[in-house]
């Protein structure tokens, strides 16, 4: 027969369990997000992004700087399937994203959806995308297959003497 003071007991035990299993998949979820951030070059920003576009065109250059397909692929909030998207997306950034500087300068107010050019320093072209809220209230992107704009230099080339 169960006594009051076992169920008690047994609740008081439980409940540290269940919060804290809780609390170590949200532990898990900022660990990798400090741990990427901590393992790629810094992301330039400009303009006003919010906590989510940032968070996910953040993660965009990761998954680009590390040839994570299957990464890039998971941002789209489009369903179906953009791996071949984000196959000619690394194709087309994934060497300038590990190698050089990315400028993701953020356009309009972003608290729904945003629009996001990004700039990329060593081939010169920029790249814009939609960032949005996706299902489960996620950030994401539209992924569609890149249209590089060349980045014409302004002013005299550099000279050497």
């Amino acid at each position: 027969m169960i006594t009051v003071s076992t169920r008690r007991r047994t609740t008081a035990l439980t409940i540290p369990l269940v919060l804290g299993a809780a609390l170590t998949g949200c532990a898990d979820k900022h660990l990798d997000y400090q741990t990427d951030y901590s393992n790629h070059r810094p992301l330039r920003v400009t303009g006003h992004p919010s906590t989510g576009s940032l968070e996910a065109v953040q993660r965009v250059v990761w998954r680009l700087a590390d040839g994570d397909v299957d990464g890039l692929a998971a941002l789209d909030t489009e369903g179906g399937d953009a791996r071949p998207a984000a196959r000619a997306w690394i194709k087309a950034y994934g060497k300038a994203a590990a190698r050089d500087e990315v400028t993701a300068d953020f356009h309009e107010e972003g608290s729904v959806r945003q629009v996001v050019a990004l700039h990329f320093t060593g081939p010169d072209r920029t790249q814009q995308l939609m960032v949005r809220i996706g299902e489960h209230d996620t950030w994401g992107i539209v992924l569609v297959n890149p249209e590089p704009t060349d980045v014409k230099k302004s002013g005299p080339a550099p000279t050497t003497r």
